[in-house]
């Protein structure tokens, strides 16, 4: 009859097999194992991105610039961890890196990404969802994220006209530029109603002169008329119907229309 030693030794052997087995696992799944070297480090990152593991590339590029600071490979991962934070729904870290590369790269041939995914990350952070799926009303709203979207979209444009992200920042900004004038003219409209005609006329000027070609412009041009009506300035609420009828002929004499949804795409 085998002793209680060697009826033990199977589970024994058993228990071991099974920590090996979790150990070496947890190996498989550490990317702590490859971060000796910043090249092959970087390569597992930029693996895990195309698998969609973007949790994971964003611990190892942090960890890359933590080990090491200076090499290739690290600046350049300087730019996949903006976009990686951005896929993993860190829009604040994706704009702090991005600002920090921005800050400390500024003759860069890429930094022209950076203003585009800061423009990104603000530009979805805009509440069009809402607009577009349950017909919200968001004019009134402050857009303060569209300003920010718009004005990285806008430095892009202005200063890497070439650049391959510069056609796609124009497109984007138009839509901004929807939202950034009828948020104007609803301000301006508040002021109209309130009597505070010089408040009105401002704003109704601020949205005509930086979003032209806007629709929201066209109600800007009205409600600039009727506020120097308001104040006896006869000639220049002349002078700014005129411009609504020059180019809004078609309605110039027709009522405000219904505000229509500026969240349309183009």
């Amino acid at each position: 009859m085998p002793d209680r030693d060697s009826r033990s030794l199977p589970r024994a052997l058993v228990a071991t097999l099974l920590v090996a087995v979790v150990a070496l696992a947890g190996c498989k799944n550490n990317p702590n194992r490859d971060l000796e070297n910043p090249e092959d480090a970087y390569q597992m990152a930029k693996d895990d991105m195309t698998r969609n593991n973007y949790a994971r590339a964003v611990f190892i590029f942090e960890q890359m610039e933590a080990r090491f600071p200076f090499a290739n490979a690290t600046k350049q991962s300087q730019l996949d961890l903006m976009y990686a934070y951005y896929k993993n729904r860190e829009p604040e870290s994706a704009t702090d890196q991005a600002d920090q590369f921005i800050r400390e790269n500024p003759t860069h041939p890429r930094i022209d990404y950076a203003y585009y995914i800061k423009g990104l990350v603000a530009f979805e952070r805009n509440p069009n969802v809402i607009e577009r799926w349950f017909r919200a009303d968001l004019s009134e709203r402050p857009p303060i994220d569209a300003t920010k979207s718009y004005q990285a979209f806008a430095t892009l444009v202005q200063r890497f006209p070439n650049s391959q992200y510069a056609a796609d920042s124009r497109q984007r900004m138009i839509f901004l530029r929807n939202r950034l004038a009828s948020y104007e003219t609803y301000v301006a409209n508040y002021y109209l109603t309130r009597g505070a005609y010089a408040g009105a006329i401002n704003r109704a000027k601020y949205a005509i002169e930086n979003y032209d070609g806007a629709p929201a412009v066209r109600d800007a041009l009205a409600i600039m008329s009727e506020a120097y009506k308001a104040l006896g300035m006869t000639d220049l609420a002349a002078d700014a119907e005129k411009v609504l009828r020059e180019n809004f002929a078609a309605s110039a004499d027709m009522p405000s229309p219904v505000k229509s949804s500026w969240w349309k795409f183009w």
